[in-house]
């Protein structure tokens, strides 16, 4: 009999024991369910949850290690290395970029990742979605296209290279550099200045932009640096959506058709904190642009800032609501431009161009609605009607071969309510020979400008209703 009280008592203990655990178990739980939820405040005094005065036993529970820690945060990364890059600057990885592309658009925050101390070489390509919402493609190292014309492969297109198409929630960014191979393509003799005797020789001449956004929203690029590309250097085409930002883009001055960064038919665009050197515009906006906003931005050697060409070949041309603010535009052919064709229709409305500092600039302010490549273009009557643009705190040094300002607006469709307010722009070297140029401009002048520019006419033209119906 004592025996058996002995092993009763051993299994009651027993049991107690195991019950004390679940119950330390069950308030672990509890408590880390707490924690997650953000609340470690207890609950309120109520009729049904008294406050007691002597605080209740809490064991001791040991801390979540990784309370924050993502489920293998890895696989989120696709390294173009794990698809067969080599990275050597000579052999061909498109097809690793392609499939590690495939990859990371398939999942959420996807990261294609082309990593630093490699040189990958890919052919044109075109990176399609649609994709998981938060693609990233990050490039580290650098990026190229084959050498030239001569080693292009002949059943890809010649007119672009990198393409992103039809993507939203995409980022491209990285510390690493698109190299262009630009020189074999500026040298082709069908470039201007390149033919014999100086002239521009027939034979075919499309050369690749470097890298186009087509059809695509909510982009981000930022922290690359892009040199030396046959063509535009960026296009954004049937975009909305877009920041760019911190970017590094070069090519030598002489450099033919190598616009920095050229948008249209895209809304919403930030460009900021951004250096630019090339040997055509700075920055290109063509048609269908609006809400632009462009700060921070180094320009030179360059072709400046442009709004245009618009209305070529009898087309319609609207672009409103862009602003240029706190640039430097520096030893450039021209600095801020509006260029239209004539017998184009449409309208160029609501531009702002304040705190811009120029230094041994061309054509400084500029406004040319007889814009023509040849001596072949007649006179239209119809244009694209110029309204609304305001030059505010534009001062610095220009290039005297030509006037600092030149409005040279159509004969039946006159620029109209242009502000000029602190404006003061001297010789870099010598004097000034003409002065400032004005055909059917008007607006007003908030501040005498230097040099003075008497030719701008107050209030509005006669024929303002007429104008009106340009408008887009």
């Amino acid at each position: 009999m004592e025996s058996i009280r002995e092993l009763l008592l051993i299994l009651l203990a027993v049991i107690l024991l195991v019950q004390n655990l679940s119950n330390v178990e069950a308030r672990y739980h509890h408590h880390k369910k707490q924690k997650n939820k953000g609340s470690t405040v207890p609950p309120p005094a109520s009729p049904e949850n008294p406050v007691s005065s002597s605080p209740s036993y809490s064991p001791s529970v040991p801390s979540d290690p990784y309370p924050n820690d993502p489920v293998n945060s890895t696989d989120c990364i696709f390294d173009v290395r794990d698809y067969g890059a080599v990275g050597d600057g000579s052999a061909d990885d498109t097809a690793a970029f392609r499939a590690a592309w495939k990859a990371a658009c398939a999942v959420e925050a996807g990261v294609v990742l082309a990593p630093s101390d490699y040189v990958f070489k890919i052919t044109s390509t075109i990176f399609s979605g649609p994709c998981k919402p938060g693609l990233v493609f990050q490039l580290d190292g650098v990026l190229m296209p084959p050498d030239g014309p001569d080693t292009w492969p002949k059943a890809d297109s010649r007119k672009q290279w990198l393409v992103f198409y039809k993507l939203d929630d995409m980022t491209f960014t990285g510390k690493g550099t698109i190299e262009g191979n630009g020189q074999p393509w500026w040298d082709l003799p069908c470039k201007p200045h390149r033919g014999p005797n100086g002239s521009t020789s027939s034979g075919p001449c499309d050369s690749p932009a470097l890298i186009r956004f087509f059809m695509s929203s909510n982009l981000v690029v930022s922290g690359l640096t892009i040199q030396n590309s046959p063509q535009f250097h960026m296009k954004f085409d049937g975009c909305e959506g877009v920041m760019i930002d911190k970017l590094s883009i070069s090519s030598p001055k002489l450099s033919p058709n190598t616009d920095g960064i050229h948008i249209e038919n895209t809304k919403s665009v930030g460009i900021y904190n951004s250096m630019i050197s090339n040997g055509d515009d700075c920055i290109s906006i063509g048609t269908g642009c609006s809400d632009v906003d462009i700060a921070d931005v180094t320009c030179g050697p360059s072709h400046g800032i442009s709004i245009g060409s618009l209305g070529a070949h009898y087309s319609q041309a609207c672009v409103s609501n862009i602003t240029v603010r706190n640039a430097i535009i520096r030893e450039s052919d021209n600095g801020l431009r509006i260029k239209t064709w004539q017998g184009g229709t449409g309208c160029v409305s609501d531009l702002s161009f304040e705190n811009i500092q120029m230094e041994n600039v061309r054509n400084c302010i500029n406004i040319d609605q007889y814009y023509c490549l040849s001596k072949e273009c007649l006179n239209q009557t119809s244009a694209v009607f110029v309204t609304g643009i305001t030059y505010r705190n534009i001062k610095g040094t220009y290039d005297v071969r030509t006037p600092p300002i030149h409005f040279a607006c159509s004969d039946t469709v006159p620029c109209t309510k242009i502000t000029m307010a602190e404006v003061e722009l001297l010789p870099y070297e010598g004097q000034l020979l003409d002065d400032p140029f004005c055909w059917n401009a008007y607006g007003t002048q908030e501040t005498l400008t230097i040099p003075p520019i008497d030719c701008l006419q107050e209030g509005e033209p006669q024929s303002e209703q007429e104008v009106s119906a340009y408008g887009c």
